[in-house]
């Protein structure tokens, strides 16, 4: 069911990690925020226009994660987890302090992120949470790759393949609603990478954090990091937690159907870029009050001439 109430932590949490690509540690302070501030990026480390709106429009590079920057050239690299998780604990409102360039990877998944969320609490706040509804197709293909958004009503359902050559990650589909399904098997599902692509990604001076830790290794015929897999689809699980970070950009919680195949952090910045070029393709509403009786709610529907 939708939320009705814009929500935000309940306390101050802090914690710490490495960062993926960057290597360097990163001290975090997760802030409560007031109503209508969304999600904003805050580097400790610089004194001046320090302030990083988490928005597509910020997008700078998606290359191995997402980066975004204000227009003073400030950056955050690899938030799509930090963020993913903000969706799947139901925060709008967060001030996101970091001193340094990139969020920590973590164990290379959500799970962490969602840990301390839950940990510190989420509190409704006073005003009412503004839905973006799909209300027209919105479709990129490029050669093998694509992705469709199409309207569904109250609900975000993505449908997600992976179809690789690799044997061990082979073709991986997997169909999960963001708004109600058990979320546990795709916030905990870490990033992974080839062997064989190590060197190439090191030599473009990434992954100078990577390890066993954070991150699953795929040789041609077996997984080498020790245990495995958390669950059978992992694969292409982590693909949709970076979705959802991804999405999440848009500014608000998105209702639709997400269709996609190799999809990925340029394919879902695409998206959004496609999506909001047409006002005629979203509208966003609001939750009245439940309707007890139907066991759903009654949507008030408002146009929204843009986003900011």
């Amino acid at each position: 069911m939708l939320n009705i109430y814009q929500k935000t932590l309940s306390k101050k949490a802090s914690f710490k990690g490495i960062g993926l690509h960057s290597g360097k540690i990163a001290e975090i302070s997760l802030i409560p925020s007031a109503e209508d501030t969304g999600i904003t990026f805050k580097r400790t480390d610089i004194k001046d226009n320090n302030l990083i709106k988490a928005n597509f429009q910020n997008v700078s590079s998606t290359n191995l994660c997402t980066v975004i920057k204000n227009q003073h050239g400030v950056s955050i690299s690899t938030v799509e987890h930090l963020v993913a998780a903000l969706y799947f604990t139901g925060v709008d409102n967060l001030e996101i302090q970091i001193n340094n360039s990139e969020i920590p990877i973590m164990d290379g998944s959500a799970k962490d992120f969602v840990k301390i969320i839950n940990k510190a609490g989420v509190k409704n706040q006073t005003k009412k949470r503004k839905y973006l509804k799909i209300s027209k197709e919105v479709k990129i293909h490029n050669k093998n790759k694509f992705i469709n958004l199409t309207p569904q009503d109250q609900r975000l359902k993505v449908n997600y393949e992976l179809d690789y050559e690799n044997k061990i990650i082979s073709n991986q589909k997997n169909i999960v609603d963001l708004s109600s399904d058990n979320l546990e098997d795709i916030y905990s599902s870490r990033t992974f990478c080839l062997y064989k692509d190590i060197q190439k990604i090191k030599e473009a001076g990434l992954a100078k954090g990577g390890s066993l830790n954070n991150a699953i290794v795929v040789d041609d015929n077996k997984i080498i990091n020790e245990g495995g897999l958390r669950n059978e689809k992992e694969f292409v699980n982590h693909k949709i937690l970076d979705l959802a970070g991804d999405l999440f950009l848009a500014g608000h919680r998105i209702l639709g159907h997400v269709k996609t195949k190799h999809g990925g952090h340029e394919l879902n910045k695409r998206c959004l870029d496609l999506l909001f070029s047409d006002k005629n393709n979203y509208e966003l509403f609001e939750v009245t009050k439940p309707d007890i009786r139907k066991e759903n709610f009654i949507i008030r529907s408002e146009k929204i001439a843009a986003i900011a």
